[in-house]
């Protein structure tokens, strides 16, 4: 960890409107089909940059969690398209369902996660990863078993989140990958303090977008990306059976390989909807100040906050994320 006097960013609070930003463009593939069919179809569009041993990083989730991505279309995905993938994941730094391998293992039988490999990664140890360019850290320890991949397939629940005000796929490689003793306590306490979640703010989304670089810079160009916007709940999948009840309308799917786009077209698309639908997420955005997570990706060269929105249920037709978000309706169990 760096010794400097380090100030973290700010703004985080602040939403930026598309004609404020600059820079290029990435594509972002969109569907509105909530479905195994619609999480395959879309996954086509940037499979390609997978190659080798394939991990899968997703949010298996705290027991009987009920907002995770569904079991059936993990396991359609995986059987028909990825047969020889493995789920990856790391132990919790706080104390719950997952703290340990051995809990972590019977929470994952659980929830059902029993179709397929479930790699947890932490279980043998660390290695640290470099961290380029970084404010915080040059390095970031992560689940050991990380090395064992050749690519990293992302895919990610996109919801609310307590501390970084949204989870998509910065949170879950960042956090997700970081290992539950020593990489999760960088990103998330001040050596010495007493409050195990004493970092917020800019500062914490600045150390978890550093956590996120360290992944995405070792998978290179092995690493793609996508966000499923259904059952977006305020809070985390961390909070399980805890989990504030979902009020904001589901959107659809998001699909690309660059982390930074689909992390800014996801929250666009929230911002698109009716200020009603919108309020409760947006505010637990802004009030974490977790739009920090973007503009510091864009700081470390991660991605662009600019992109190109394919609707791929209409050949593949741009849009804008209200075009995307207008038939959006109530949410509904």
């Amino acid at each position: 960890m760096s010794e400097k006097n380090l100030v973290a960013g700010s703004g985080g609070n602040r939403y930026i409107p598309y004609e404020e930003r600059s820079g290029g463009e990435s594509v972002v593939y969109f569907t509105r089909d909530l479905s195994e069919e619609g999480l395959r179809r879309i996954f086509a569009r940037v499979s390609r940059k997978l190659s080798g041993k394939i991990g899968i990083k997703l949010h298996t989730g705290e027991p009987h969690g009920p907002n995770i991505i569904p079991r059936p279309w993990v396991k359609a995905l995986i059987q028909k398209d990825l047969p020889d993938a493995s789920i990856v994941e790391t132990n919790t730094y706080y104390e719950g369902g997952r703290y340990t391998t051995e809990q972590h293992r019977e929470t994952l039988k659980t929830n059902g996660w029993t179709f397929c490999p479930v790699d947890i990664m932490d279980a043998e140890g660390t290695v640290a990863l470099p961290v380029t360019g970084g404010k915080w850290f040059t390095e970031m320890h992560m689940g050991k078993g990380l090395l064992d991949y050749d690519s990293l397939f992302v895919l990610t629940h996109f919801k609310g989140h307590a501390k970084g005000g949204f989870g998509g796929s910065d949170k879950n490689i960042g956090i997700g990958c970081a290992d539950g003793r020593i990489g999760k306590a960088m990103i998330h306490t001040t050596p010495g303090s007493s409050d195990m979640w004493d970092i917020s703010n800019e500062e914490f989304m600045e150390r978890m977008t550093e956590s996120a670089k360290a992944v995405t810079d070792h998978f290179g160009q092995h690493i793609c990306y996508v966000n499923v916007l259904r059952n977006m709940s305020v809070s985390c999948d961390c909070e399980g059976v805890a989990a504030a009840p979902v009020v904001t309308p589901n959107i659809g799917i998001l699909a690309s390989g660059d982390i930074l786009a689909i992390d800014q077209a996801s929250v666009d698309l929230i911002y698109a909807l009716k200020e009603e639908d919108r309020h409760d997420l947006v505010e637990r955005m802004e009030s974490r100040h977790g739009l920090r997570q973007l503009t510091y990706m864009k700081e470390l060269g991660m991605g662009n906050d600019r992109y190109r929105l394919l609707d791929i249920d209409h050949e593949d037709r741009e849009i804008s994320p209200a075009d995307a978000a207008k038939d959006a309706v109530p949410f509904t169990e």
